[in-house]
């Protein structure tokens, strides 16, 4: 297990919007579900290019963001180098998410003004967390990953501005050359090895275990980041047998940190099966037939099957992996700032306490069946199983809002 203090950790009021905010927005994901004919998906088209955006920066980005604002100084055991920037970060982070949406659904033209906000806001984020970082003296592993991360952020925001920029008509440049190397840099770079790292420090926290080694970590993290580079390169310089080394490394990758995620569970002491471990379980087998969709795409060339792939990895593996952690992170910060002070004069309440049983099952449930059916839709191209998936996700996720208001406002 890692070290863990809260003598560095920062005022709660400042990581509940980012909570709030990201899990507002994986309500506003699952209602856009409904606009979509499962019969014309395309990544082409820019109805998906707007649900990824929404998804990936509204939510998964959102909550990180706050995660990290929290996690990163515990672990390092110093204080962040300018704290008060997380204020500015999450309503810059909104406003820019709220503009790139409208750009793809409505006019080109907002992208350019929400791509810069996005990138300001991720600038101030990654560097707040170098300066954080720089302030101790050895590395571990983790912090490494973390480095590695907002490295391949601060490029992929690039990329990514710069496609926006082409996309409006600003500039001229080859978007499709681009694409592979911003969907690497943010989406394997930064949020795959991000995860990597903070659930190494967070699972072990909240399950007990011990005595596992980091080794495969560092082969996961090594193996990801060279995957990312070499995506990089075959879309500048046109080369198609480095995109698919990539893609090779990039699910060994994976699949070393899959090993090490089982050797972490197979050593916990807590075995008991609450909210938290099956929406892992969930999520961790969501990636693996992720990952099988994805190389069979490669033997079969169909798009229905990648698109598939990605839906389960961001709704099965992600959307899984952080609402399973947000049944544990928010009462341990709740309970912290507004409890601990109370212990040895009054009566507290523990931390399953805060967790509201029946809301989170029925959570757990109705987006478990809603990603399964949404799979099933579209790999059938079938409306019928479409709508009735984000039927199941609209009261999963909303039933998660909730349970998130809970949590903070527990008394």
């Amino acid at each position: 297990m890692f070290k863990i203090s809260q003598d560095f950790a920062p005022p709660f009021k400042l990581i509940a919007p980012f909570f709030i905010i990201g899990s507002i927005f994986y309500f506003l994901s699952s209602l856009y579900l409904f606009s979509f004919d499962a019969e014309v998906l395309s990544f082409s088209s820019a109805k998906i290019l707007a649900f990824v955006h929404l998804f990936l920066l509204g939510c998964v980005m959102m909550i990180i963001f706050g995660a990290m604002a929290q996690l990163v100084p515990v672990v390092l055991e110093v204080g962040h180098f300018a704290v008060e920037l997380f204020y500015a970060i999450w309503p810059l982070l909104l406003i820019g998410t709220i503009l790139m949406v409208c750009g793809f659904l409505y006019s080109p033209a907002l992208l350019p003004f929400g791509g810069t906000i996005v990138l300001i806001s991720m600038m101030i984020f990654a560097s707040e967390i170098f300066l954080t970082i720089s302030k101790v003296k050895k590395l571990t592993v983790v912090m490494s990953s973390i480095l590695i991360s907002n490295t391949f952020l601060f490029f992929g925001v690039i990329f990514g501005l710069l496609m926006a920029l082409s996309y409006a008509g600003t500039i001229s440049i080859n978007i499709s050359a681009l694409l592979s190397a911003h969907i690497g840099s943010v989406l394997g770079g930064y949020i795959v090895i991000t995860i990597m790292g903070l659930s190494v420090v967070l699972i072990p926290m909240f399950t007990l275990s011990h005595s596992f080694s980091l080794k495969p970590l560092k082969i996961a993290i090594t193996l990801m980041s060279t995957a990312v580079i070499l995506l990089i390169l075959s879309s500048f310089f046109t080369i198609d047998f480095l995109a698919y080394v990539a893609y090779i490394l990039a699910i060994i990758s994976m699949l070393t940190y899959l090993y090490l995620i089982y050797v972490i569970y197979k050593t916990r002491p807590r075995k008991e099966n609450d909210i938290y471990a099956i929406s892992l379980m969930y999520a961790y087998i969501s990636m693996i037939v992720s990952l099988s969709m994805g190389a069979l795409y490669f033997i079969l060339h169909k798009e229905e099957i990648l698109l598939a792939s990605m839906w389960l990895f961001f709704f099965g593996f992600l959307a899984f992996l952080i609402t399973g952690h947000m049944y544990k992170i928010i009462p341990f910060l709740v309970w912290f700032e507004r409890f601990s002070p109370l212990v040895g004069k009054q009566k507290v309440p523990m931390l399953v306490d805060m967790v509201p049983p029946k809301s989170s099952q029925a959570q757990f449930v109705f987006c478990a069946v809603g990603v399964i059916l949404v799979t099933v839709a579209i790999l059938m191209k079938n409306n019928t199983f479409l709508d009735a998936g984000a039927s199941f996700l609209f009261i999963g996720t909303l039933a998660f809002v909730r349970n998130i208001f809970y949590m903070i406002n527990f008394k």
